[in-house]
């Protein structure tokens, strides 16, 4: 999965042309985080197929659930952070992960077999993001305010549990230099993904306020 910080900055990003509310759009991009947050498995939170060895999610069965409700700030949040872990997994990953292996035979190693490792790195390009892409971190340090949403796969009463924790890793956050990825490169993903994302949005019909 993309870490916390991406989704946000692409939920930030793609809200330049959406236009709708920030705080309940940016705790959507990551509400489904907080399975991990209360030792429950994302296949859940993030629609997953369990013959998939990827963690992509199941676009169509979020949509065949929830595109009627996608008027919700909060739910579409929850949408794009979906997307972004798909083409998190679709585009970048695998060519993240053979550059650090190095992996001479060629065979594929697997997303599971170093996820410590990715985020772990992960931390390290915090700092860089939030500077970048000016992160409005006070959604981590005022007030909780529970999202009304018609999701069922997450408990909304429990979400302060990952705000908090967001409140850590951003304050843990340092500034070094990565072992795995490049900054330029997730730039890039961003990017990238936020093109593809308001692509997806202007499919199923939802307003861009360019």
């Amino acid at each position: 999965m993309a870490s916390a910080i991406i989704h946000l900055c692409v939920a930030k990003e793609v809200n330049k042309y959406l236009k709708t509310d920030t705080y309940n759009l940016l705790l959507g991009s990551i509400a489904p985080d907080i399975a991990k947050q209360i030792g429950e498995t994302k296949e859940i939170s993030h629609f997953l197929d369990h013959t998939n060895e990827d963690d992509i999610p199941n676009i169509d069965r979020f949509l065949a659930k929830y595109k009627n409700t996608l008027n919700n700030s909060f739910n579409l949040g929850y949408f794009i952070h979906l997307l972004t872990d798909k083409y998190w997994f679709r585009d970048y990953i695998y060519q993240y992960i053979e550059r650090f292996t190095k992996n001479k035979d060629k065979k594929r190693v697997t997303y599971t077999a170093i996820r410590d490792v990715i985020y772990n790195d992960y931390t390290n390009i915090n700092i860089d993001l939030i500077d970048k892409y000016e992160l409005p971190l006070d959604i981590f340090y005022e007030e909780f305010r529970q999202p009304v949403s018609e999701i069922t796969e997450i408990p909304l009463d429990k979400l302060n549990i990952l705000i908090d924790k967001m409140g850590i890793i951003i304050e843990e956050s340092k500034s070094e230099k990565t072992f795995m990825f490049d900054t330029k490169d997730i730039e890039i993903f961003i990017t990238n993904t936020v093109k593809y994302i308001i692509k997806d949005l202007e499919i199923l019909g939802i307003e861009m306020r360019k």
